[in-house]
C-alpha cells in the first residue's frame, strides 16, 4: 500500500519559481533554426555535379577514423518517427546499389550517380551496400565511413540509417531521399 505524499504550498511555490513557465508540446518534430534567407539561384544539372564532386572530394584522414558499428543521420527538421520507421524498414526499397570491391574514388562516383539516377526516377528510399571493411582490418574500413560523409553531405537526403540484418545490417544504409 503506498502513501500519498502531500506537497506544502511553500514548496510548490518553489518549484514554480524554479521551472518556470512551461508549455505542453504536441508534436515530435525537432524544431530547426530558420535558415537565413539567401536569394534563389538558378543551377543546372552540370553545377550540380561539379559542387557534389567537390563535396565528395573534399574528405580528409580524419573522415576515415572508425565510426562505429551503426550508422544514423537524419537532417534538421526531420520527425524522430521518421528515423524509426526507416529503421524498422517500413519503407519500400525502391533501387540499391553495391559498392563492395570498389576504391574510395570509384565509389564515390558510382554512388554519386545512382543517387542521381534515384532522384530523377522519383525513388525515395535506396539502400546502399557498403560492407564492413573487414578485409582492410590492418587500415580499417575505408568504404563505410566515407558512404557516411558522403551522404550527410548530400542535401537531397532526408536521413540514413544501417540498414536490418536481413538486408546487410552495419554493411548497408537505407537512405531516405527528399522528393523532387
Amino acid at each position: 500500500m503506498s502513501v500519498k505524499k502531500t506537497v506544502s504550498d511553500d514548496d510548490m511555490a518553489l518549484f514554480r519559481e524554479a521551472v518556470g513557465e512551461v508549455r505542453s508540446v504536441n508534436n515530435d518534430r525537432v524544431e530547426a533554426e530558420a535558415p537565413p534567407r539567401r536569394p534563389i539561384l538558378r543551377h543546372s544539372e552540370d553545377d550540380d555535379r561539379s559542387v557534389m564532386r567537390a563535396l565528395l572530394d573534399d574528405l580528409s584522414e580524419t573522415d576515415f577514423l572508425e565510426t562505429g558499428e551503426h550508422l544514423s543521420y537524419t537532417q534538421p527538421g526531420v520527425q524522430r518517427s521518421v528515423l524509426k520507421k526507416l529503421k524498422s524498414g517500413r519503407y519500400s526499397l525502391q533501387s540499391e546499389i553495391d559498392l563492395h570491391g570498389l576504391t574510395v574514388n570509384e565509389a564515390r562516383q558510382e554512388l554519386s550517380e545512382f543517387l542521381h539516377a534515384a532522384q530523377e526516377r522519383r525513388h525515395l528510399c535506396v539502400r546502399v551496400i557498403h560492407g564492413k571493411g573487414r578485409k582492410t582490418a590492418e587500415r580499417g574500413p575505408r568504404l563505410k565511413p566515407a558512404v557516411n560523409q558522403w551522404l550527410q553531405r548530400n542535401r537531397q537526403v532526408l536521413a540514413f540509417c544501417s540498414a536490418r540484418l536481413n538486408d546487410g545490417g552495419t554493411g548497408a544504409v537505407y537512405v531516405l531521399l527528399k522528393r523532387t
